[in-house]
């Protein structure tokens, strides 16, 4: 946390309310921080979810907020892929949230939907859930150094379920969505603001002091203005239809036994705990035995 963070918070943060896995800090009545922290990998289980659900709740039932800022405490991970520790049944079976849609791309169209900009600050690896969501996202800022996404899924056998099939052409072109989805590949910060992944890649020294700048500077405006002019913007995005689609292929390809199996195979490479397979996945999805 810089220093102007650091003198916001003592005049204006109310203490945080830390639950198990992610932390939320209050920072003025107009800008929020979510804080993922599920070390040591911040991996996305079924617990993780019910959390995030309740903090969109609350999010969405403030009239005063107008930013959110996603980060990370885990040093390396902004959010990472799911927890394949446990069983997929525990996920499938959380409620559906208000949208109609299943809990995780609940949350993802919640996000869009919500008049609220929301600002994914990426320092360390986003794959998986993580890119999801800073797919979601209104702005995504990477630190040019410690930032890496990726859609991992492919190379074992899945297909992705928050919605990068719909939402990555979109936002870079189908040619590149199809590199991005079909390689499996871990893509640098420099060639994501490249492609057009994220607004911008940053020296990892001046990243958070220019989001907490841009945070602060929007935190300021009217809400009305704000939120309907996100609202005009986000017409574009791709009809829930297309999420639900995505999360039922993903669903069926976790079920199947070639995908089972080359999790299992992925685990015993080192995969799902820390070291240097969950560093470079992309590296080591190549080298797997399939």
């Amino acid at each position: 946390m810089n220093a102007s963070m650091k003198t916001v918070s003592k005049e204006m943060t109310t203490p945080a309310t830390k639950s198990s896995q992610i932390q939320l800090n209050k920072l003025s009545p107009a800008c929020w921080r979510v804080v993922f922290d599920n070390p040591p990998l911040n991996l996305m289980g079924p617990q993780f979810v019910v959390e995030f659900a309740k903090i969109m709740s609350e999010i969405e039932s403030d009239d005063d907020l107008r930013v959110v800022v996603f980060d990370s405490a885990v040093d390396g991970f902004f959010l990472n892929h799911s927890d394949f520790t446990v069983k997929m049944e525990e996920l499938m079976s959380l409620p559906q949230g208000p949208t109609g849609l299943e809990a995780w791309p609940d949350i993802l169209v919640r996000i869009t939907r919500t008049p609220v900009v929301f600002i994914a600050k990426i320092r360390g690896r986003a794959t998986g859930n993580g890119s999801e969501l800073s797919l979601s996202c209104d702005m995504t800022f990477a630190s040019l150094e410690k930032a890496l996404l990726s859609q991992w899924e492919v190379g074992v056998g899945m297909v992705a379920g928050g919605g990068p099939m719909t939402r990555l052409p979109r936002l870079i072109g189908r040619s590149r969505a199809l590199e991005v989805l079909l390689s499996s590949d871990d893509i640098r910060a420099d060639l994501a603001e490249a492609y057009g992944y994220v607004n911008r890649s940053l020296p990892d020294a001046e990243l958070d002091a220019f989001v907490d700048t841009l945070a602060t500077r929007i935190s300021k405006f009217d809400k009305w203005a704000i939120a309907n002019t996100k609202r005009l913007v986000n017409a574009s995005l791709s009809p829930d239809v297309e999420m639900a689609a995505g999360w039922d292929a993903c669903m069926a390809s976790v079920a199947r036994p070639q995908t089972q199996a080359n999790i299992k195979a992925f685990m015993d490479m080192g995969f799902h705990k820390p070291g240097d397979v969950e560093d470079r996945i992309g590296f080591y999805l190549d080298k797997l035995k399939r």
